[in-house]
């Protein structure tokens, strides 16, 4: 059975996450943490805070299939696994051929990669997969709990629900930034997601929801700034959370920028928890 998530999820990079930082998420009601940066494939990352917790859910987000060996992947799920049952989950995706040397079809690349973690016994309902296009998405309706992305808006997870079915995880990931001023929130933004804009796949999939070669270039429309990163006070935040899990999304991650980001997941939750 698919583990379930609760609605809000913290985006933390692998390296830089602490056993503190975990308990903190913890004790403020976020129900799973995303390893981000592409962890590696011992999953010591998570390991270490799964050590830290007592019910939250780590995922990776995600393992690059080009770089860690899904054979060790399937060794580090079992042997976390049978320390802490139904607490991990691996966030699996293709990279970009901007990045990673030998990229060819990313849809082939991901099948064959669910393959290997299938035969060693990791269950395809603990496995998401970072799917943007309508083919990584049938793939990941048919072989796995469903999809894990980033750089998403409300309209693509609407699309990512009829696509998965009503039975699948939909799990949309988005920039915070807690400041009331919207032009510095939102030039905070633009630094957060230029590297990522630049990229064709997080491109074309934003042109496919709608967006224009004027949006997508510098310095970037407000419209896609606005719903890429949510910004603002802490009930703006909570209320672009909302606008998600009404789109269809199971659980949202939430991936803080500025000088306090543990500080800034925290406040933001205790304002979701106060209104449900």
């Amino acid at each position: 059975m698919t583990i379930e998530l609760g609605p809000l999820g913290a985006y933390l990079t692998a390296a830089d996450a602490t056993a503190a930082d975990a308990v903190a998420l913890e004790d403020t009601g976020y129900s799973a943490i995303w390893l981000a940066a592409s962890p590696a494939a011992d999953l010591l990352a998570a390991e270490r805070l799964l050590d830290a917790t007592d019910r939250i859910v780590v995922g990776t987000s995600v393992l690059n299939v080009w770089q860690e060996n899904a054979e060790e992947v399937a060794d580090s799920y079992h042997r976390i696994e049978a320390k802490y049952t139904g607490r991990l989950l691996i966030g699996i995706g293709a990279g970009h051929r901007e990045i990673n040397a030998g990229y060819t079809s990313p849809v082939a690349k991901v099948a064959s990669y669910l393959d290997v973690l299938a035969a060693a016994g990791v269950p395809a309902d603990r496995v998401l997969l970072a799917a943007l296009g309508p083919k990584m998405l049938r793939l990941a309706a048919e072989r796995a709990a469903g999809t894990l992305t980033l750089q998403v808006t409300p309209e693509h997870t609407r699309r990512a629900r009829k696509a998965l079915g009503p039975d699948k995880l939909v799990v949309p990931g988005h920039g915070v930034v807690l400041d009331t001023d919207v032009e510095r929130a939102r030039e905070a933004a633009r630094a957060g997601v230029r590297p990522i804009l630049g990229i064709a796949n997080y491109a074309t999939n934003l042109r496919r929801i709608g967006y224009t070669d004027q949006d997508l270039t510098e310095p970037f429309s407000d419209r896609l700034i606005d719903e890429l990163v949510l910004h603002g006070d802490e009930a703006a935040v909570a209320a672009g959370v909302h606008a998600e899990l009404t789109a269809g999304a199971d659980h949202v991650g939430l991936h803080a920028m500025g000088e306090d980001p543990i500080g800034a997941l925290r406040a933001v939750a205790h304002v979701i928890h106060d209104k449900q």
